[in-house]
């Protein structure tokens, strides 16, 4: 079995748009991404771990929690052995009482990358090979949600690229989620469902080929 980590936010746990309620798990983009994989033969286990509000590598003033850096390599260690960690945060670092940018988030995920690289698994266990998913850009926000992420739109600009150049620095995989979705029509900042359902299958065509067995021997010296 093959044991993918999705560490990220709320664009990832499911929330959906103007509530406090939660898609379920079929309907959000882990899920689909799962079904889609088993239903293709694949012998595959997704662990979610996202968490509403999470940062890349700040706090927030307001919850505790949200930095992403903390804890990540215990994480780690926790569900080792992982053939794949795919990252996928950045949106709640430019939350308006951030005054970050592009570059700024792009740091931060280079710091999660070493910081899963580094994790103190046993020395048998394979290092996963990581996926970074640039979110969609944040668009106009909107209902509840417009105070806390307002400027948003401006901060987040050229969020893919920067990421696109640190995982070519870094050597690991990149998938800018904006090329083929979009934030959210009802808040401009989360996943709407049909956004969930094209991501999901999307991201189960692009790992498949990672995940075929002859490709097991490889994965324990993968860097890529």
């Amino acid at each position: 079995m093959r044991h993918i980590l999705v560490y990220s936010d709320s664009l990832s746990w499911g929330i959906i748009p103007t509530t406090r309620s939660r898609l379920p798990f079929e309907q959000r983009w882990p899920g689909v991404m799962e079904i889609g994989l088993r239903a293709a033969g694949h012998d595959v286990r997704l662990i979610e771990d996202c968490l509403n509000g999470r940062r890349t590598v700040w706090d927030d003033p307001f919850k505790p929690g949200r930095n992403g850096l903390a804890g990540l390599a215990q994480r780690i260690e926790i569900h080792s052995p992982l053939d794949l960690v795919i990252l996928m945060l950045g949106t709640n670092d430019f939350q308006s009482m951030h005054e970050h940018n592009a570059w700024h988030s792009s740091q931060g995920i280079l710091a999660l990358i070493d910081a899963i690289r580094t994790a103190p698994i046993e020395p048998t266990m394979p290092m996963p090979r990581i996926l970074v998913v640039a979110p969609p850009a944040i668009r106009t926000p909107k209902g509840p949600i417009a105070p806390k992420f307002a400027g948003g739109e401006r901060k987040c600009q050229g969020l893919a690229e920067a990421y696109r150049l640190v995982c070519a620095q870094a050597c690991c995989d990149f998938f800018d989620a904006g090329s083929i979705i979009h934030s959210s029509d009802v808040d401009g900042v989360h996943l709407d469902a049909p956004q969930h359902l094209v991501l999901g299958r999307a991201l189960g065509e692009i790992i498949a080929p990672w995940l075929a067995p002859d490709t097991g021997p490889a994965r324990k010296k993968h860097m890529p």
